[in-house]
């Protein structure tokens, strides 16, 4: 089966990066436990998973599988789902190292090969949900969810999609696009997808997904971040630049 060609293109890009992106980031990713997006902020103070132990997982887009790590040193039941062949191989290197095991799928979040109602958590701190078509990538989630289970994403809010000059690739503090037309934006390098909040809603609930929480973060004081080049810490003070969906199927 052909591909679409956003995923042909966001899989190619993380196959060619992936190096480098681990290397870059490995400070972050590799040490700091179980914390949400650029700044790290801890998952000890949002509480957006609650208790894992005993409890089968989906990382939705898990690159090297970081978050899957730490969740199975708490007893959670894991599994790495990845569309890049690359980011599964540093996340084999990874479970080596930190002497944990559980399966890895390679695999688009928008056709994943597991059975219905398989998980009580599926979640990801962006991963999927960023470079994969909501329309595909929500109504898997919510068909490999337990009812009951737990939907929760980390990803860029609207506001940075609306703020972004594309000329001079860098965020402004005014709008710079149309609200009502965000679907997708794409670069040299990647395809990525975000929409308007009610298209975010209505989407959740066509699915029997209901709302719990939509977390906007917000750094604190003493953050520190390997995401140099992405957000200003300035403007992610003022306006938040990621959020987090809490979802719970019903």
């Amino acid at each position: 089966m052909t591909l679409p060609y956003h995923v042909r293109k966001n899989q190619n890009y993380w196959d060619r990066t992936s190096d480098d992106y681990q290397a870059t980031h490995a400070s972050q990713l590799n040490t700091h436990e179980l914390a949400w997006g650029i700044w790290a902020i801890p998952e000890e103070r949002l509480r957006v998973l609650g208790e894992v132990a005993g409890k089968d997982v989906l990382e939705f887009g898990c690159g090297a599988a970081q978050w899957s790590i730490f969740l199975a040193k708490r007893g959670a039941r894991p599994v790495g789902l990845d569309f890049s062949q690359r980011q599964l191989e540093h996340a084999r290197r990874l479970m080596a190292d930190a002497a944990v095991t559980f399966p890895l799928v390679h695999a688009s979040a928008e056709d994943v090969p597991l059975g219905d109602a398989s998980f009580d958590i599926v979640f990801c701190d962006h991963g999927a949900m960023s470079f994969a078509d909501p329309q595909r990538s929500v109504a898997q989630a919510a068909r490999l969810l337990r009812p009951g289970g737990l939907f929760a994403f980390n990803m860029s809010t609207p506001l940075v999609e609306l703020c972004w000059n594309d000329v001079d690739d860098r965020l402004e503090t005014s709008l710079r696009r149309d609200y009502f037309s965000m679907q997708s934006s794409e670069d040299d390098d990647t395809m990525i997808f975000q929409l308007p909040y009610g298209d975010w809603i209505r989407l959740f609930r066509r699915h029997d997904l209901v709302v719990e929480d939509l977390i906007e973060l917000q750094p604190g004081p003493d953050v520190t971040t390997t995401y140099t080049e992405y957000i200003p810490l300035e403007w992610a003070r003022r306006w938040p630049a990621e959020n987090i969906w809490k979802l719970r199927k019903s």
